[in-house]
């Protein structure tokens, strides 16, 4: 099924979508909001199911037509936010570009921190508050949304108590980046919020493109009206969701409504074709460094625009898009 969650206090009110993303049914009656679902989902979620599949079928009698801009996050508010850097291309051209190498270790364990887990804008908020001189960033991801996780969990397992998927922006502000990362615990100032796309969907809900492991699909990203990226989600990582969520929960159990990402989708192959491009601009002007010498892509200022979502390879949106545009400072 398709939950999305409609504007309304700071913890939004929960509906169910159609999958074509046409109309909308209250789920207030049985759970208010996508938190109290994921706190019941054993009980909650069947119920939610049959609600979604009358909708689909165009009988249920309370529908009404979506409107996008109503949107809120799915989950404004979340328990915990973790994310990675799972995509080890990624992280292999920033570093590249600037004259270092892999750590031998890079393999022995996923590159994961933690994030604000607070305010998760919506997929259209603008990005608000930040100064162009900080390099203003976007990264386009992937994250899960997870129930009851115990710790403990083996990575075969961990996989089983995901309950949803959604777009993830991760806005970054580049100049602090590798500054912070030197003399901090890890990324603070550098990471101010974040935001999901506006449909959240459930596994079952991505057929094939979910393998159990990784989800599948072409990641398309523009930036002021150009395409930057077109880049395959389901490969080039060698670490999956299960490896994620099992490397964080060896000390700690997760609270319903924890979200992970996997980090900036990357292709190995962009290294040679230019036009599979990459999924933020940092990594991009890391790209054309090591092809060219020079990097040409502006960071984002005030007034810029970027786009971001998943189609599926009939070309078909899989969860909704992000829009979003750099507000004045």
């Amino acid at each position: 099924m398709r939950l999305a969650s409609l504007k309304s206090g700071r913890d939004g009110k929960l509906i169910v979508v159609s999958k074509d993303l046409q109309y909308a049914v209250t789920a207030s009656d049985i759970a208010p909001t996508l938190q109290a679902l994921l706190d019941d989902w054993d009980a909650l979620a069947p119920q939610l199911e049959e609600i979604s599949k009358t909708l689909n079928k165009g009988l249920h009698t309370s529908a009404f037509a979506l409107d996008m801009n109503a949107l809120a996050a799915p989950l404004p508010r979340a328990y915990q936010y973790l994310d990675g850097a799972c995509y080890v291309c990624h992280i292999r051209r920033n570093r590249e570009a600037r004259g270092d190498t892999l750590p031998s270790d890079i393999l022995d364990a996923p590159l994961i921190y933690q994030g604000i887990s607070h305010g998760y804008g919506a997929w259209n908020d603008p990005i608000e508050g930040q100064k162009a001189d900080n390099l203003i960033d976007f990264e386009a991801e992937i994250a899960a949304i997870t129930g009851d996780v115990p710790r403990g969990v083996s990575a075969t397992d961990a996989t089983k108590y995901i309950r949803l998927f959604c777009l993830l922006q991760d806005t970054s502000l580049r100049r602090i980046v590798a500054p912070e990362l030197k003399r901090t615990f890890g990324f603070l100032t550098a990471k101010p919020e974040s935001f999901l796309g506006p449909i959240a969907v459930t596994p079952d809900e991505l057929g094939a493109l979910w393998d159990g492991k990784m989800v599948s699909g072409k990641m398309q990203v523009h930036l002021r009206g150009e395409q930057i990226g077109n880049i395959e989600t389901g490969i080039d990582s060698p670490f999956h969701y299960g490896d994620a969520i099992a490397h964080v929960a060896a000390t700690r159990n997760f609270e319903p409504g924890t979200i992970i990402g996997l980090g900036t989708v990357s292709n190995e192959a962009a290294d040679d074709d230019w036009s599979i491009g990459a999924g933020c601009i940092g990594e991009y002007r890391a790209l054309e460094t090591i092809k060219t010498g020079i990097a040409k892509l502006e960071f984002m200022k005030p007034g810029d625009s970027f786009r971001m979502e998943l189609l599926d390879y009939e070309g078909n949106s899989v969860m909704g898009f992000i829009e979003q545009i750099v507000a004045e400072e």
